[in-house]
C-alpha cells in the first residue's frame, strides 16, 4: 500500500505522507495555482501536476525529487491548422438535434490539461495529457515535447480531418458545461486508460462524446458505446453523444472497465467492447463524478454518489461511499466516520482512489477522508484545505 498521497487543488499541490497512524501534509508546492491533476509516474517517481493558471494559461509542472523541488515545464500547444467544429449550448426550446444552424469552426488554443497517464513498462518515456478542448497530447521523451495525435483530433465522429479542409462528416462530440467556466462549450478528454499488458492500447473517455480505444498506439481509433444509455438523447441507445465522468480499469483485470457516467453506473468484462448499467437509484447509486476500482479485483469498485446534476450537493446533507463486490449486482453502503448532517461535499471526477486496500477521496469543500478497511469506516485527515481536484496514492 502507498503511503503518500497527492492533491491537486485550486490553490496548489499538496502531499500527504503517512507517518505511522498519522497523515501529515507537507508545506503546499505550486501556491495559490489551480491544479487540476497531479500524480507520479510509476515507472521513475517522477510527479506531475498540471497547473491551470488564469492568467498564463495551463502549464505542467514536474518534480524528480520527490516534491522537494519543481520544474515548470514548456506549455503544450496545439498545431497550426488544428479546428474544431464550434458548439452551441442549446437553449431549453431548442432541438438540439436541428440542422438548420450553419457549421462554424474554430482554431484551437488549449484551455486545460485535464489528465495525465503514463505508459506501461514496455513504453518508457511516454506519457498521456487529455484537455479541453478534446485533444489527446502525446510525449515520447518523458514530458520534455508533446505532440497532439491527430488520429484523434481528425476522427470521423467529429467532422473528420480540418486540417484539410471543412467537415466531410458530421460532428458528434457534444460541449461539456466543465470548460464553460473557460467561456468556452467544447469537448473535453478528462480519461486517459493504458493497458499494462499492452501500452498500444489505450482507452478514452470524453465529455461529451463517449469511449474511443486505439489498439495500434493512436494510429486508428474506434468507439466503444456499446450499451450505454444517455437519458437526455433522443436516441439513449445512440452511438454518440454519450457524458461519462470518469472512466478506468482493474491493473490486475485489464479487461474489467468502469465509468461513472452522467446517467449512472456502467461497467464492463469484455474489455469495454459492451457496457452495462449497474446503477441502483433506490440505494442513491446513480449519479456522480467519481469511480475507483480495487487494483486485483475487477468486480470490486467504489463511487461517491451526489445529487442530481442540477444540485450537485451531497445526498440529504450526508456523506457516504458505497462499495460493489460482485460486479455491480449489489452495493454496500459505509457512513461511519464521514458526516451525516449539513454535508455539501461534492467529490470532482479524479478525487477518488484506491490502492491495496486504502481508499481516500477528497472534496469540493477541503475535506480529505481516507479509509483503512477498503471503505467501511472512515476517518478525516485533513480539512480547510482549497476544494481538491484530484487525489492519487503516488
Amino acid at each position: 500500500m502507498s503511503d503518500q498521497i497527492l492533491l491537486g487543488t485550486r490553490k496548489g499541490t499538496i502531499v500527504l505522507d503517512r507517518k505511522g497512524a498519522r497523515w501529515t501534509p507537507r508545506p503546499i508546492a505550486h501556491a495559490g495555482m489551480s491544479i487540476s491533476f497531479a500524480a507520479r509516474d510509476p515507472r521513475d517517481g517522477t510527479i506531475w501536476a498540471a497547473m491551470d493558471h488564469a492568467h498564463w494559461g495551463p502549464k505542467l509542472s514536474r518534480s524528480k525529487d520527490g516534491g522537494t523541488t519543481w520544474e515548470n515545464m514548456t506549455q503544450l500547444a496545439y498545431p497550426p491548422g488544428a479546428r474544431f467544429v464550434e458548439q452551441h449550448l442549446p437553449t431549453p426550446d431548442e432541438d438540439p438535434d436541428a440542422s438548420d444552424r450553419p457549421t462554424t469552426y474554430k482554431n484551437a488554443a488549449l484551455l486545460k490539461v485535464w489528465v495525465l497517464a503514463f505508459g506501461g513498462e514496455d513504453d518508457p518515456g511516454t506519457i498521456h495529457a487529455g484537455t479541453l478542448p478534446g485533444g489527446l497530447f502525446t510525449s515520447r521523451d518523458g514530458g520534455d515535447t508533446w505532440e497532439l495525435n491527430r488520429p484523434l483530433w481528425n476522427h470521423e465522429s467529429r467532422g473528420g480531418d480540418l486540417f484539410a479542409g471543412n467537415a466531410t462528416t458530421r460532428n458528434q462530440w457534444g460541449g461539456t458545461p466543465a470548460a464553460m467556466s473557460y467561456g468556452e462549450f467544447v469537448p473535453g478528454i478528462h480519461s486517459v486508460v493504458v493497458d499494462p499488458r499492452d501500452s498500444k492500447r489505450i482507452l478514452v473517455g470524453v465529455s461529451s462524446a463517449g469511449v474511443l480505444e486505439t489498439r495500434d498506439g493512436g494510429l486508428t481509433w474506434q468507439g466503444r458505446n456499446r450499451g450505454m444509455l444517455n437519458d437526455y438523447l433522443p436516441n439513449p441507445e445512440a452511438e454518440w453523444g454519450h457524458d461519462p465522468h470518469f472512466v478506468t480499469h482493474c491493473p490486475g483485470e485489464p479487461d474489467r472497465f468502469w465509468q461513472q457516467n452522467h446517467c449512472g453506473v456502467f461497467t464492463s468484462e469484455d474489455g469495454a467492447q459492451t457496457w452495462e448499467k449497474v446503477s441502483r437509484p433506490e440505494v442513491a447509486v446513480h449519479f456522480g463524478f467519481p469511480i475507483a476500482v480495487d487494483d486485483r479485483d475487477g468486480r470490486t469498485a467504489w463511487v461517491v454518489p451526489a445529487k442530481a446534476d442540477d444540485q450537485r450537493m451531497s445526498v440529504d446533507g450526508g456523506l457516504f461511499v458505497a462499495r460493489t463486490r460482485d460486479g455491480g449486482a449489489g452495493w454496500e453502503i459505509f457512513r461511519e466516520g464521514l458526516p451525516q448532517q449539513h454535508a455539501y461535499d461534492v467529490v470532482y471526477r479524479h478525487a477518488l482512489d484506491a490502492r491495496g486496500g486504502r481508499v481516500c477521496f477528497g472534496s469540493t469543500t477541503g475535506n480529505v477522508y481516507v479509509s483503512e478497511d477498503r471503505g467501511e469506516t472512515w476517518r478525516c485527515i485533513g480539512n480547510n484545505l482549497p476544494p481538491i481536484h484530484s487525489v492519487r496514492f503516488a
